[in-house]
């Protein structure tokens, strides 16, 4: 059982910057921030999960089998991810490369104390066990806001290795297109690794800075201990509204312009671009598959096709795929039946999997998972776990992947400049650090 408690708030955006601060002494953190974007299926502004290692109640899952009794049971909210390589485990897949950050393949907690904001409320759901902290935490939180804020720590300039050079990268994309003309594929999303050794950063900060980049829909700052994400996705993977199953993959990139003119241009052309659309249906039509195993008969809808999107550092084209399921479905099928996400994988998606593993030099790892929440109701929401920083504090490990769709019509000398188009505001947050 919650406790629920609300208040009326003045400066939701500032309120914002200061819960965040404010969460800093806890182990088990996980904040989502829609950034204002207007969603059509949003539920709220933005969440804040958070624990201690010492609470008595927060469960800790690990495993999928503890995941699907515990969601079956609707026992209360979880926060938490999937990684990429829980695929393994969906399907007769394995994952060998190189794994330079070492985080768990699921890893999901039961917080103690939960903050949401949804225009000017704020509303703490805490546990029994700390329902008496929340007046205190509140009084905390506001003189946060009403004080000078810290700036944090700088952190040290970090190096940023490549994984796989430009000559090295053209080989790959080659072998790709070698599987795509000889009907393997169709289409496969080929990743690489931007990486860091013996570095330590400000995962806050580091956050901050690249949020402030990107003001992306599906923000995540992401704490397990010593293990942090830190997240500017722009993309759904999968969202449960009771009855109501959404996807939104995302395919298709172009860069901002730098006027008016420019910019419509750019993203008039995006929208027009034969081989951006080919990618984007082409994964629709696998999400629509993948949706329609729990769907209802006839309730699989396209409800956006080929949309293009504009946020602060890119133009994205995005679709987006609704479906009906029925009400006794445990909502851990639904992740297990569609992950990975389509966008992040390739079709068909079982042979796009096993080529990605046999070109690509690193295990994906976290990166290509999904980060989001189930509440005890049975619904959920999950972003796709891309334009993101992943570090482990303890082994003093940073590391960001970036990655773009091969098709049949695909040049790789423009692939790789999409990637590194894609890399651009996690490596400048990185090296101005």
């Amino acid at each position: 059982m919650r406790k629920h408690l609300s208040f009326s708030i003045s400066s939701p955006s500032i309120l914002k910057d200061n819960l965040l601060e404010w969460s800093k002494t806890y182990d088990k953190v996980a904040w989502l921030d829609s950034n204002e974007h207007v969603d059509n299926y949003g539920s709220y502004d933005a969440i804040l999960a958070i624990s201690r290692q010492t609470d008595r109640f927060a469960k800790i899952i690990k495993s999928t089998d503890e995941a699907h009794e515990f969601i079956g049971k609707k026992q209360d909210w979880l926060f938490g991810y999937f990684s990429y390589d829980l695929k393994n485990e969906l399907e007769d897949l394995v994952s060998n490369n190189f794994d330079g950050l070492g985080f768990p393949e699921i890893h999901f907690f039961q917080p103690s104390k939960i903050i949401q904001v949804k225009g000017n409320k704020i509303n703490f759901l805490y546990l029994e066990d700390c329902a008496g902290e929340i007046e205190n935490d509140y009084s905390q939180i506001e003189k946060l806001m009403h004080s000078e804020s810290e700036k944090g720590d700088p952190s040290q300039s970090v190096h940023i290795k490549m994984r796989i050079h430009k000559d090295a990268y053209f080989e790959k994309a080659n072998k790709f297109l070698e599987h795509i003309y000889r009907g393997d594929i169709y289409e496969a999303n080929f990743c690489q690794e931007f990486y860091a050794e013996n570095t330590c950063i400000n995962p806050l900060t580091t956050y901050k800075n690249l949020n402030a980049i990107s003001k992306p829909p599906f923000a995540t700052f992401f704490r397990d201990d010593e293990n942090y994400l830190l997240c500017a996705s722009p993309e759904r993977y999968l969202k449960k509204l009771d009855e109501t199953i959404i996807s939104q993959p995302i395919k298709g990139t172009a860069q901002r312009g730098t006027n008016k003119t420019e910019d419509e241009q750019f993203r008039i052309l995006l929208g027009n671009d034969e081989k951006e659309r080919a990618e984007n249906i082409m994964i629709t039509d696998l999400v629509r598959n993948d949706l329609s195993k729990s769907a209802l008969k006839g309730s699989v809808q396209v409800k956006e096709l080929c949309e293009v999107h504009t946020f602060k550092q890119v133009h994205q084209m995005i679709s987006t795929v609704v479906s009906t399921v029925p009400k006794d479905k445990n909502p851990f099928e639904l992740i297990k039946e569609t992950f990975p996400m389509g966008s992040m994988t390739g079709a068909p998606k079982i042979s796009a999997m096993k080529i990605i593993e046999e070109l690509e030099e690193t295990k994906r790892g976290l990166y290509s998972g999904a980060v989001g929440y189930f509440e005890p109701n049975g619904n959920f929401d999950f972003n796709v776990v891309i334009r993101s920083i992943l570090y482990n504090a303890k082994l003093k490990y940073v590391s960001f992947s970036v990655g773009s769709a091969i098709t049949a019509k695909s040049d790789p000398e423009k692939e790789y400049q999409e990637c590194l188009l894609k890399a651009k505001a996690m490596r400048s947050v990185l090296e101005q650090s």
